[in-house]
């Protein structure tokens, strides 16, 4: 998966629209998108959606953060009719993850369903407190898919004024998505970077997939549709690197034992084959 729109979880408009696009994963959101009164109508309203004929997009639920009281309630509307995930906000630590991964042990079981199915996607950088536990990861569930890095919630943390300077990110901001990225490197799952906010500025968001994916991210969040099909390019590799990866994996193939390989005159050592093998593996997903 390398792109995930957010849908809000109160506008079915919304979601036939997305329905209809080219992105891999859609996260149906009963937080941040929806307002506070309108949050009950959301849950009915998102289990529709899930309800609906399933096309070939996997179907994820930002569910409310846990210290809101509202998660138990999130996921009994949403369970029984099986999201393939569930993406947890304001997720701090490891223990946030395997208790949500308790969570759905409960209800798959009592639904009936396939124990360990649905997935989990943290969003690890929202607080400050969060920032200190991103090396933490490895272990914490098998659900764990992925962590997402964002800027804006760890902003009102920090007490920021801003967390960009002209689409730039400012240096407590990059900290965050460096420190998420070697965490889901550290923890062997996918790092998701954060959506781009300037919504028109195409360009600015086709600079920020592609450093994504230059940097080691696997996929990108977005929030809007314009924004799918940039970060599915910037996500997709190319046919030179595809056909550097395929003859990488074959040398080592036909030479199992060999530490380094040459290939056009450059010495190609173990680092190199695991990053071929990182490549095809984004071919195959």
């Amino acid at each position: 998966m390398r792109s995930f729109l957010f849908v809000p979880g109160d506008s079915a408009r919304k979601f036939e629209r997305a329905r209809e696009g080219a992105a891999d994963a859609l996260i149906l959101d009963l937080e941040d998108s929806v307002a506070a009164g309108q949050k009950d109508a959301a849950r009915e309203i998102t289990a529709t959606m899930l309800s609906a004929e399933r096309g070939p997009q996997a179907l994820f639920v930002r569910v409310n953060a846990l210290d809101t009281g509202r998660t138990l309630g999130d996921l009994a509307a949403v369970m029984p009719l099986r999201p393939d995930g569930i993406v947890l906000p304001k997720c701090a630590s490891a223990a946030d993850v395997a208790r949500l991964s308790n969570y759905l042990d409960a209800f798959e079981t009592a639904a009936g369903h396939e124990t360990g199915a649905t997935r989990i996607v943290g969003v690890a950088t929202e607080t400050a407190e969060s920032i200190w536990n991103l090396g933490g990861y490895k272990g914490a569930s098998p659900r764990l898919w992925g962590i997402m890095w964002g800027g804006e919630d760890l902003a009102a943390s920090l007490g920021a004024t801003e967390n960009n300077v002209d689409g730039a990110f400012t240096s407590p901001f990059m900290l965050a998505r460096n420190l998420c990225l070697m965490g889901a490197a550290a923890a062997g799952i996918v790092a998701i970077d954060t959506v781009s906010t300037r919504i028109k500025d195409l360009e600015h968001v086709e600079a920020e997939a592609r450093a994504a994916r230059r940097d080691g991210f696997g996929a990108k969040a977005v929030i809007h549709p314009t924004h799918v099909e940039i970060v599915n390019r910037a996500f997709t590799p190319t046919e030179a690197e595809a056909a550097w990866a395929q003859r990488v994996a074959a040398a080592f193939r036909d030479d199992p034992e060999a530490g380094v390989v040459t290939i056009d005159g450059r010495m190609i050592d173990k680092p190199h084959e695991r990053a071929a093998q990182k490549i095809l593996a984004a071919l195959r997903r």
